[in-house]
């Protein structure tokens, strides 16, 4: 399986956006030497852009560009639909309920089947996650104190669309909107990045 290994502060200041969420990274982001802080032309904006939103949901290409062209089908505005797609992912749901400090870890728990959806273990970071769908913590996980630290932490920062109780279970509420979804992107500027390819 192929992962995304790259130093994550060097992402960041080459995107010009912290899309890990690392407190060290601010700290670099006023180097000038990000990529953002040049002018760009309008492909060099929406290559840019592309590659900020990947970063943020840890999605390698070939996979991101399947998820634009099921985007572009869609009957709903296409870049709202690629991020309610994104957002629907199993890693970023574990990851967005704070049962993981971030996508990545959110990524290995699921691998390791530490994940359940609806009472089932499910292993696939990329297993789409349906509204009114439950995802919990497997019992014997529970007492791990990162674990818990993590999901008690933010138990009153949950977004909209997701619900979680006391008992490390989350629901999938609904679809988000795309104002709800907590990203810095311009995401029609990936959508025109992809129209002159597909």
């Amino acid at each position: 399986m192929a992962r995304m290994r790259k130093p994550r502060v060097k992402q960041v200041r080459r995107l010009g956006l912290n899309v890990y969420g690392l407190p060290k990274a601010n700290k670099r982001m006023g180097s000038g030497q990000a990529r953002s802080d040049r002018k760009l032309t309008e492909y060099g904006m929406q290559l840019l852009e592309k590659q900020r939103l990947r970063e943020y949901y840890n999605v390698m290409e070939r996979q991101f560009r399947g998820y634009v062209e099921e985007a572009l089908r869609s009957t709903d505005p296409s870049g709202d639909a690629l991020v309610r797609i994104l957002e629907s992912r199993l890693d970023n749901l574990v990851y967005r309920l704070r049962f993981a400090s971030s996508i990545r870890q959110a990524r290995q728990m699921v691998s390791h089947g530490l994940i359940k959806v609806d009472g089932h273990k499910v292993d696939v970071p990329s297993y789409r996650v349906s509204p009114g769908q439950v995802i919990s913590l497997k019992q014997k996980h529970r007492k791990n104190a990162m674990f818990k630290e993590n999901y008690e932490s933010n138990m009153l920062n949950t977004l909209a669309y997701l619900s979680k109780n006391d008992n490390f279970e989350g629901t999938y509420i609904r679809y988000p909107e795309r104002s709800e979804v907590p990203i810095e992107i311009q995401d029609n500027l990936v959508i025109e990045f992809y129209s002159r390819l597909i």
